[in-house]
């Protein structure tokens, strides 16, 4: 049609269309950009009344010796919001918070990335209740969402543990000699950047009764976020809305003032706009896929390929073919409504549950959203974290290697049995 000719002859076109399309089958990004925007301005407001500092200077002196226990805590707390809710774009207002905490701690930038990221990630994967994807593709599959649950937990704690003591070994190994770090040309570029002199030489500097004030609001705020998104179905809009507010409500306990907290504000939109015009970007790249029906003929194919296929053949066949897809449909909920009608009736000729072909497409799309330059949560976060793309591959490719070895052997019991 002249529309899709229009999409796949101009990629400003889809560029454009990847913010914000009405009429396009794939999720618009302008909600997630401006979003982040929010976020920036909120962190730019709190920043300025120096209590992020000084309680990370705080934090550094209770835990001295202590430090790497903060990895694994992290790490299952984002995992825990991965696998009940599909915790994603909402960890972007987290890196600019816990990145600081990690390098004044002694780490590198790829460790504070890999703690959110690879946390969420591997919650996604191990999805049990998250309603974007376990349950949108058992009801696609017209199956319980209960169905397999017990192997997708097993999926979970053993993926976490995988990758606790992947992040750990690494993060150990990096402050034991910074130049094991898979950034270490950017150790003093990134410790300008995100540390202020008082945290890098760990300054004494003690809270203020209002620096108190604006740290709790702090941490309500992402309590309120959390709540809101996990049950109250909250999205980009509200979450943006309550960031502003809680910009405002900062700006007046530290007295700001009206022309100082509007600089703040601005500033701070300021450092995270390179973020929200990347997130169109990777966006638009799904825009293409879509419209261009690649996407379609892709998975037309991979259907021919896996009939009368054996049982654990079968079912290998679906992780691959969900983990090819899962580059070109980055979004869980797409991916499930797209693939899950057509695959998962197939497993009735393999003799393989449906519930399976599910845990496979939900291992894969998590699997492959750990590093998917398409989707928005990767790009966005490394690029608030000020990481390499091609660093993050280095860093992580072992990682990605264990942990769909292990998938692959639980899918494989699993059909077994």
């Amino acid at each position: 049609s002249a529309v899709e000719r229009a999409y796949l002859g101009s990629w400003s076109d889809a560029y454009i269309a990847g913010f914000y399309d009405p009429d396009s089958n794939v999720a618009n990004a302008i909600d997630v950009a401006l979003f982040v925007l929010l976020i920036g301005g909120f962190l730019g407001v709190v920043n300025a009344t120096g209590a992020v500092d000084t309680g990370i200077s705080s934090a550094m002196r209770a835990l001295r010796g202590r430090e790497k226990w903060m990895i694994p805590i992290l790490m299952v707390l984002f995992a825990a919001g991965g696998t009940t809710y599909g915790m994603a774009e909402e960890t972007l207002a987290f890196y600019p918070i816990l990145i600081p905490l990690v390098i004044a701690a002694g780490y590198d930038s790829v460790t504070g990335v890999a703690i959110i990221l690879i946390g969420a990630g591997i919650g996604v994967l191990g999805s049990t209740i998250n309603p974007f994807a376990t349950i949108i593709a058992s009801n696609a599959a017209a199956i319980p969402f209960t169905g397999g649950l017990f192997l997708r937990l097993l999926i979970l704690i053993g993926g976490f543990v995988l990758s606790a003591a992947f992040v750990m070994r690494y993060a150990a190994r990096v402050k034991a000699d910074p130049a094991r770090s898979v950034v270490s040309s950017m150790k003093e570029s990134n410790e300008r950047f995100f540390l202020s002199k008082d945290t890098a030489t760990g300054s004494d500097a003690h809270l203020t009764s209002r620096q108190k004030l604006v740290l709790i609001v702090f941490a309500a705020t992402f309590a309120v976020m959390i709540w809101g998104v996990s049950t109250q179905g909250w999205w980009m809009a509200r979450m943006g809305a309550l960031f502003l507010g809680a910009s405002l409500v900062v700006g007046i306990i530290a007295w700001m003032g009206e022309k100082r907290f509007t600089a703040a504000f601005v500033d701070g939109a300021r450092d995270l706009l390179g973020v929200a015009l990347v997130i169109g970007l990777a966006r638009g790249i799904v825009v293409i896929m879509e419209q261009g029906r690649i996407s379609d003929t892709i998975l037309y194919w991979s259907e021919q390929a896996v009939s009368g296929l054996s049982e654990v053949a079968f079912i290998n066949a679906m992780f691959g073919i969900e983990t090819a897809m899962s580059f070109l449909v980055p979004s869980s909920s797409g991916l499930a409504v797209l693939s899950m009608p057509i695959l998962a009736p197939l497993a009735d000729f393999a003799g393989v549950g449906r519930d399976l072909v599910v845990t496979a497409y939900q291992s894969a799309n998590g699997l492959v959203n750990l590093i998917n330059p398409t989707f928005a949560v990767v790009i966005g976060g490394l690029a608030i974290g000020r990481v390499p793309y091609e660093r993050w591959l280095l860093f992580i490719w072992p990682l990605l290697l264990i942990l769909a070895v292990f998938i692959v052997a639980s899918l494989s019991f699993a059909a077994v049995l």
